[in-house]
């Protein structure tokens, strides 16, 4: 079991670090985004040019193409995206870019 759970809003620390949890369901039920200003971590919902699966248990494609809508593609578009996974053409993008250029949020 976890030694602590976190909630959208809460602020986890990493060091000097402050991480803002971003609640993003969709790729799983309690999937979260990590942010501070400047940088957001994905994990496995929005990767370089791509998004997560959903078809996991829990999982649901609306969900998740919402939580990346209105919960990520809302930063600031100079925002890092640091993935959960190097799958595209860099490691790193930012939310601008992928505003722009992920064929899976052009229809959003």
């Amino acid at each position: 079991p976890p030694d602590r759970t976190v909630r959208d809003g809460d602020i986890v620390s990493a060091g000097s670090v402050q991480l803002e949890v971003i609640h993003v369901p969709g790729h799983s039920p309690g999937g979260i985004a990590l942010y501070t200003p400047g940088y957001v971590i994905t994990g496995d919902t929005l990767f370089v040019e791509a998004v997560g699966r959903s078809d996991l248990p829990g999982g649901s494609w609306p969900v998740m193409l919402r939580s990346i809508r209105t919960r990520l593609l809302t930063l600031p578009d100079e925002t890092v995206v640091l993935p959960g996974h190097n799958y595209g053409r860099s490691p790193t993008s930012t939310i601008g870019h992928e505003k722009r250029n992920n064929p899976f949020l052009q229809e959003l």
